[in-house]
């Protein structure tokens, strides 16, 4: 079966308040005690694969995991143990699952790439959880209906389900990572109903969306590691073919940025304040954002109320990173050449607004809700259902390689117009070059041509994002001069780099813009 579930991370100043919406008279409070298992070198971890025995209450079931049809639906079976027979294993200390309940089931898929027998031999206990689970039904009575024929509208179920508790490292007891999420997963009824609940409750309890999964924290925890690495953009995973409409062209293309932006995401309102996490959530924002304009009229689902609270939380991490990225890459290249240290550890802590403020606002996490419910919504439901996307494109990126071409030349006044101006172009050229591939299959030539264009688009658009980010740093270190002398020779050094980074970019987008179009 396929499992529908937002879980979300809690803000201990509106915990007890949630605890007293979980902790209703039809509650129930259960102990989960878990067995997590994978090979010493976790292959199935790798593979987005999560294998458990648990203790639920009075009953010992086996779960197995793995990646579904959508950013909240994942693939789960659950298997009934024989409870003597577990505690029998207990006793002797070789509990361990049985692979081969799989092999005629629809995770089966997700185990192809394994041979069960070989696995069943490399498996081994990682670490174990011990949760207390709150959990209560939420009810959405439904209606008789004659549009239903004689039967009825079924009712809109929810499990809200609230565990506290820790994981805990299967050879060392000592290392613990505490555990306080709230899970809403649809029982049955309309996907609707599981992201309107989940808003009002976001809303009122400041909740974090987390795509961080117990066996992923496990894993972390096994590694001695707090927060898995930053997620890039991954176009392998934009399914689409020739036949793909307008409306489902754009839900897939928001599905793909979301893949990148909700893991850094999740790492960020979880602790993290490292770089890379900040830079690659930015990227997928900023390819959000290139998505929802570039291709608003694919769909008339988009709200026009996405793009400015996007635009918002990219802009507010801009000097965060600015200010990481001259500590911890620019001055260490400085100091190699000579230079005397400048410090900007006061600059960090001086911030306002850090990125876990930003991210954790709560007008951007129910943005984040609708965008995931934007890719799960039917898009035959759509006018535009039979139109498709392959015959829009052309029109689509002509417009916006005319807006390129407009900009004649890098200024100062226009710089940072014409980075936008090549970065949506790229963006909206990689999504649609996967489907102009798929047309153009068997014409070698014409692929080829896709293919250079794409190469030298990219380029263009990271030597201009160069020279704009260089021309930040130059002014940064500039203005710290004036309080700070040892800032001199990074604001000199920064100035002779402006003159390869303008040659540079200016050879890259002169290419580009005599290069012929692929579309």
């Amino acid at each position: 079966m396929q499992e529908i579930e937002l879980k979300f991370l809690v803000p201990e100043s509106r915990l007890k308040g949630l605890i007293r919406q979980t902790q209703v008279k039809s509650s129930q409070v259960t102990q989960l005690a878990a067995h997590y298992y994978d090979t010493s070198d976790q292959q199935l971890a790798k593979a987005g694969i999560g294998l458990r025995i648990r203790k639920e209450g009075d009953k010992w079931v086996q779960t197995i995991k793995a990646g579904g049809d959508g950013i909240a639906a994942r693939l789960e079976h659950n298997a009934l143990l024989d409870d003597e027979q577990v505690q029998a294993m207990l006793g002797t200390n070789t509990l361990m699952p049985d692979l081969t309940i799989y092999e005629d089931t629809p995770v089966a898929s997700a185990l192809s790439d394994f041979k069960l027998k070989k696995l069943a031999k490399k498996l081994t206990q990682l670490y174990v959880t011990d949760v207390e689970r709150t959990t209560r039904l939420l009810v959405e009575k439904a209606y008789n209906s004659s549009d239903y024929g004689s039967g009825s509208v079924p009712d809109n179920k929810i499990e809200v389900a609230y565990d506290r508790g820790e994981i805990i490292h299967g050879n060392d007891d000592s290392k613990r990572d505490m555990i306080q999420e709230i899970e809403f997963e649809l029982v049955a009824g309309d996907v609707d109903f599981l992201f309107t609940t989940a808003k009002k409750w976001c809303k009122r309890y400041k909740l974090c969306l987390s795509t961080v999964t117990k066996a992923e924290r496990g894993g972390l925890l096994i590694k001695d590691q707090r927060y898995s690495k930053a997620v890039d953009a991954d176009l392998k995973a934009f399914n689409i073919n020739q036949q793909t409409s307008m409306p489902a062209f754009v839900r897939a293309a928001v599905h793909n940025c979301l893949l990148q932006i909700l893991p850094n995401s999740s790492a960020i309102v979880a602790g993290s304040t490292g770089y890379k996490h900040v830079l690659q959530f930015q990227i997928g924002i900023k390819r959000l954002l290139s998505t929802i304009t570039a291709f608003a009229g694919f769909s008339d689902e988009i709200s026009p109320d996405w793009q400015p609270i996007l635009k918002q939380t990219v802009d507010l991490l801009d000097d965060y990173r600015e200010l990481m990225y001259l500590a911890n890459h620019i001055e260490p290249k400085l100091q190699k050449l000579g230079s005397p240290a400048t410090d900007w550890t006061a600059d960090i802590e001086a911030l306002k607004i850090m990125p876990m403020d930003a991210l954790k606002a709560n007008d951007f996490q129910l943005t984040l809700l609708e965008l995931i419910a934007f890719t799960m919504s039917d898009p035959n439901l759509e006018p535009q259902k039979d139109k498709l996307a392959v015959d829009k494109l052309p029109e689509i990126l002509s417009r916006q390689y005319d807006h390129l071409i407009d900009i004649a030349k890098i200024e100062e006044d226009t710089l940072s117009q014409l980075c936008v101006q090549l970065e949506t172009l790229r963006y909206v050229s990689e999504f649609s070059a996967l489907l102009f591939d798929k047309k153009l299959l068997g014409k070698k030539l014409s692929k080829k041509k896709t293919k250079r264009w794409l190469k030298d688009l990219v380029k263009a658009q990271k030597a201009l994002s160069k020279y704009q980010t260089d021309t930040q740093y130059q002014q940064r270190y500039q203005l710290k001069s004036a309080s700070e002398s040892n800032a001199l020779y990074g604001s000199g050094w920064l100035m002779a780099t402006l003159e390869n980074d303008h040659r540079r970019a200016k050879k890259r987008l002169a290419k580009v813009r005599s290069s012929a179009i692929f579309w």
